[in-house]
C-alpha cells in the first residue's frame, strides 16, 4: 500500500503549497483555528484563538481544560485554518466553489510552566492579534498566570492549499443564460464600542486597526 506524508495534499494537489512562507502568511492573516486531537479513539475538533511565534503556535486556556491538559501531555495534534476570499458562482450547481486559503499544521505541544515565560507568551499572544495592544493593557498577574495554561505547539509538518480565479464551467454550459463569476468576501472591523464603564481615550492600536484618526490636542 502506497503511503503519503501526513501533510501531503491528495485532492487537487496542484493547489498545494509546501513552503513555510506561504503557510505562515495565511496563519498570520487569521487568529482562529480548529485544533484536532484524539483521546482513547474519540476524535475532537475545538475552535481556539492562536498566535504564531516563529515555528510554533501559542495556545492558551483554563488549567481545567481537557484539551489543554491532553495537548500539554505531548500527544499528536493538528491545527487547521481557512480564509474564504470569494464565492465562485458557476452556470451549473456542480462547478460552484469558493476561493480560499487554508493551512493544516501537524505537531506536538508542550506546556510553558515558567511564570515569566508564560507572561511573555501571553503578551505575544495579545500583540499578535492586535499589534501594540500589550503595552496598552495590564500584564497577567500571579493568580491569572496560575489559572492559565499556555501551550507552545511546535510545527513539525505543514501544508497550505489555495484556490483563486473564476468558475470552471463546462464548455457545453457557456451559452446558458446564467450569470457566472466571483463575489469577493472580506472581513472588516466596525466602529469601536467602548465598555459602559470606560472613560479612556481610544488607544493607538485600535485607531490603527479601524483607520480612525488620532484626536486633536
Amino acid at each position: 500500500m502506497k503511503t503519503h506524508a501526513r501533510h501531503q495534499v491528495q485532492r487537487q494537489p496542484d493547489r498545494a503549497r509546501y513552503d513555510r512562507a506561504t503557510a505562515y502568511a495565511i496563519l498570520d492573516a487569521a487568529f482562529v483555528g480548529h485544533v484536532g486531537f484524539a483521546v482513547d479513539g474519540q476524535p475532537f475538533v475545538i475552535p481556539m484563538l492562536y498566535a504564531r511565534d516563529g515555528d510554533a503556535l501559542l495556545l492558551h486556556g483554563s488549567i481545567a481544560s481537557r484539551l489543554m491538559r491532553r495537548l500539554g501531555d505531548g500527544i499528536e495534534a493538528c491545527l487547521s485554518v481557512t480564509l474564504v476570499d470569494g464565492l465562485v458562482l458557476a452556470r451549473s450547481h456542480f462547478h460552484h466553489s469558493a476561493n480560499y486559503r487554508s493551512v493544516v499544521a501537524f505537531g506536538r505541544a508542550q506546556a510553558l510552566t515558567d511564570p515569566p515565560q508564560k507572561a511573555a507568551a501571553l503578551a505575544r499572544f495579545v500583540d499578535a492579534i492586535l499589534p501594540g495592544r500589550a503595552a496598552e493593557s495590564r500584564p497577567a498577574d500571579r493568580n491569572e498566570l496560575a489559572a492559565t495554561a499556555v501551550l507552545q505547539f511546535s510545527i513539525v509538518d505543514i501544508s497550505a492549499k489555495c484556490r483563486s480565479g473564476g468558475p470552471k464551467d463546462d464548455k457545453a454550459d457557456l451559452d446558458l443564460p446564467h450569470w457566472a463569476g466571483v463575489v469577493p468576501v472580506a472581513s472588516r472591523y466596525g466602529a469601536p464600542q467602548p465598555a459602559a464603564d470606560c472613560a479612556a481615550a481610544l488607544p493607538a492600536s485600535v485607531r490603527r486597526l479601524v483607520g480612525t484618526a488620532a484626536p486633536e490636542a
